[in-house]
Parts: structure tokens; C-alpha cells; sequence
């Protein structure tokens, strides 16, 4: 196996021009029977929004709210979505187990990765028409830990596969995650990944999805959570950035700006509304 991957390297850690290599040399073996149809089941199971209660925090509002189509960003360096990326060819979508709604357990180990509750819900909405909800689209999302790891590319956590996974979009469009708040690491913003595919069928390999984005988080929720242990050095690496300064936020960032309830006792909620042109 390569070397493992850093977190956060000398250079970008994700930058507009990082086109991950996404000529794949993919197998359609891959996209096995049994894979489809056991994840299909799962899917099923696992639909429907849970948020939590709490304080709401200072945030602003998701201009997504208003349908606007959502910017493409790079897929970054660590997206285990079949594309080559940090010199590899990782893919957590043909796992068993990655339809899910909970993303904070390993699927391998079974380790749960720590962090402040964070419950993230994403509305996928048609700008094309009428801004409708698009059901039965699929959603790919990941994110780092409290410590600004990579699950299945960082060294201390190359063993997992947590804060990955993908859910189904309901009647409504959405799609929840059970997380954590990822920590926040030198040269980015706190964010979040994701990519939306057209069906969960067709959410193995990331040359069928439709539209690769990012979320960042609000800076007064940031400021809150980055205070407890966990998060490591995120709050002095938080100060050092800003979302103006970010290399994928800095040409704006009004569309990625989820809506955001709660606290750090308790956990957060985040919602976020995704225009797609379809």
C-alpha cells in the first residue's frame, strides 16, 4: 500500500483547479448484483430527517433556501469515490454497509470517531423546475474529524472508514446524516463534501455523479465546538483563516451556508438546500 496520505499537505489542501484525475479505469464488475441490491434494501430503511433540539446559534441562512443552483467544487484530495486521488484508487461506495444514515462508526472496525453531534440534512431541489424536490437521488458525503483527519487516506485513522456515506433522497428531497462537526485543519475553512447522483444505483463510482459540492460551516457554531478537547488545534487554525480567504469559499459562498440549530452540549442541526439544474 502507498504511503499514507497527510491531511493536510504542504500545498492546497482542495483547490479549483485539483481535478482529481477522473479518468477512471473503472471495472463494471464493481457494480455487482448483489452490491446494488443489498444496498437498495438499506436504503429503504434509512430514509426520513432527525434533528436535534437546541439553542439556536448566530448562522446565516442558506441562500439555497431561494434555489439557486449550488456551485461545483473540487472533490478534494480524499474522496474514496473510485476517481484517483492522492496517487490512489480508494472507493468506500461499493462497501457494504455505506447506505447509512450514521456516518460517526467505522464499517470496518467498528471504532467511532468522536466529535459534538451534528445532524446534517441536505434538500435536494430541481432549479429547472420550479424548484421541486428531486426524489430518489443519492448523496455522497464526507468530511474529516475533530482532528482534521481523512478516514481511509490519513495515518491515524488509514484503518477507518467513518464520516463517509450515502443516503436517498426522500418525497421531500432530503437527505440526513448522522455526523459529527469536523475539526478544522491549516488552509481551509470547516466544510463538508458531497456529491449527488442521479440514483443510489448508479452511487458506486464517481464518474456518474451529477454534481460535486462543499458546505461551510457558520463561524459562530465553529468557535462554539472548537473549545472542547477533541478539536485539537481547530480553534487556533480557525482564527487563522477566514471564509473569504479560503481557496474554495473565497469567490463566494452565499449558496453553501447551511441554516444551524443547537449547541455543544447538546449537538447541532444543519440544513442546507442543493439547487440542481435538472
Amino acid at each position: 500500500m502507498n504511503e499514507p496520505i497527510r491531511p493536510y499537505p504542504a500545498d492546497d489542501h482542495d483547490h479549483h483547479d485539483d481535478l482529481n484525475n477522473l479518468g477512471l479505469q473503472a471495472d463494471a464488475n464493481m457494480l455487482s448484483r448483489s452490491v446494488l441490491d443489498r444496498r437498495h434494501v438499506l436504503g429503504l430503511g434509512l430514509l426520513g430527517i432527525g434533528l436535534l433540539a437546541g439553542n439556536r446559534v448566530q448562522a446565516a441562512t442558506s441562500a439555497g433556501a431561494a434555489c439557486t443552483p449550488i456551485p461545483s467544487e473540487t472533490a478534494g484530495p480524499y474522496p474514496a469515490d473510485g476517481s484517483v486521488a492522492s496517487g490512489q484508487s480508494l472507493n468506500v461506495l461499493t462497501r457494504s454497509g455505506v447506505v447509512r444514515r450514521d456516518l460517526r462508526r467505522s464499517l470496518g472496525t467498528g471504532n467511532v470517531a468522536p466529535g459534538v453531534p451534528l445532524t446534517l440534512t441536505l434538500k435536494l431541489v430541481n432549479v429547472s423546475g420550479s424548484c421541486a424536490p428531486l426524489r430518489g437521488y443519492a448523496a455522497y458525503a464526507w468530511h474529516c474529524t475533530a482532528d482534521g483527519n481523512y478516514s481511509m487516506y490519513s495515518a491515524p485513522v488509514v484503518g477507518e472508514d467513518y464520516l463517509r456515506g450515502v443516503q436517498v433522497s426522500d418525497a421531500g428531497g432530503n437527505v440526513t446524516f448522522q455526523s459529527i462537526v469536523p475539526g478544522c485543519y491549516p488552509g481551509r475553512w470547516p466544510h463538508i463534501h458531497f456529491e449527488v447522483y442521479p440514483t443510489l444505483a448508479s452511487a458506486t463510482n464517481a464518474r456518474s455523479k451529477i454534481q460535486t459540492s462543499q458546505l461551510a460551516l457558520p463561524q459562530a457554531m465553529c468557535q462554539q465546538v472548537y473549545t472542547q478537547a477533541a478539536y485539537g488545534s481547530s480553534a487556533r487554525f480557525l482564527a487563522q483563516t477566514s471564509l473569504s480567504r479560503d481557496n474554495i469559499f473565497s469567490d463566494g459562498y452565499a449558496a453553501q451556508l447551511p441554516t444551524v440549530t443547537g449547541n455543544a452540549t447538546k449537538g447541532y442541526s444543519a440544513t442546507l438546500t442543493v439547487g440542481l439544474a435538472r
